[in-house]
């Protein structure tokens, strides 16, 4: 079988390669939305995340916590502390 190179060969081969460009332009720009999209996702989840925590600190702001208890600080004036004298033992 002899294929001859003809006008009709020439021009279906530009249309299949023009035809693969397109389609691999395409597919580039919808992997590229995708890593986009991905990439937002994460960074809302990381602010979300931040959001929370600090809320989180922003409500437990001025308590201490003693052996799993949340308690509130007690506003002490610097007259009301107590020095302790501490004993070496041998």
């Amino acid at each position: 079988m002899v294929v001859e190179a003809g006008i009709n060969n020439a021009f279906r081969t530009i249309l299949i390669i023009i035809g693969a460009i397109v389609l691999l332009r395409f597919i580039g720009q919808w992997m590229n939305a995708k890593r986009n999209m991905e990439e937002e996702r994460r960074l809302n989840k990381q602010q979300r995340e931040f959001q929370e925590e600090r809320n989180q600190k922003l409500k437990n702001f001025g308590k201490v916590n003693v052996f799993g208890r949340t308690t509130k600080k007690n506003n002490r004036n610097k007259g009301d502390v107590e020095d302790v004298d501490f004993e070496e033992v041998d």
